[in-house]
């Protein structure tokens, strides 16, 4: 699948997750998506951005591990499994990373939404690092996008 399709996807489901847990495993989603994102474009995008696309890569991991709730570990909270896998291309590159900065700072507020009103201690030092993690994730988007952007126009990165 074309990845702003699959952003829109994502969204759309981030979006209309109501309860925690479905909040903390589209968070993990977005997560998921955010590594699978920085992981094609650092094999196949323009080579001056490749350095932040691994950091993006690395910020999507990170995040991802810092979200292991329980209800990750059940099968329809995932909704078949992790959607990222299904990134076949990446056509628009700087239109993929602001849809996907966007869908980061999306999935921030949502998880700033959990941590403010739950009372597991563990959760919410878990939405904390996921958070801290978004934020990296980004930074390394905005990163690239200086580089795509100067890319596109023509000029030296």
């Amino acid at each position: 699948m074309e990845a702003m399709r699959l952003i829109g996807v994502t969204r759309h489901a981030l979006a209309h997750a109501e309860s925690v847990h479905d909040i903390v495993a589209e968070a993990w989603q977005v997560q998921a998506l955010a590594e699978t994102i920085g992981g094609h474009l650092a094999l196949y995008g323009p080579a001056a951005a490749r350095g932040e696309a691994r950091g993006l890569y690395e910020a999507g991991g990170r995040a991802r591990g810092a979200l292991h709730h329980p209800a990750l570990h059940h099968p329809a909270r995932l909704g078949g499994g992790v959607r990222a896998v299904q990134l076949t291309e990446v056509k628009d590159a700087p239109g993929v990373l602001h849809a996907l900065g966007d869908l980061l700072a999306e999935a921030g507020f949502a998880l700033v939404g959990v941590a403010s009103n739950t009372e597991e201690e563990a959760l919410y030092w878990q939405c904390v690092e996921a958070i801290d993690a978004a934020d990296e994730a980004r930074d390394r988007v905005h990163g690239m996008l200086k580089h795509v952007e100067v890319r596109e126009r023509g000029g030296a990165a």
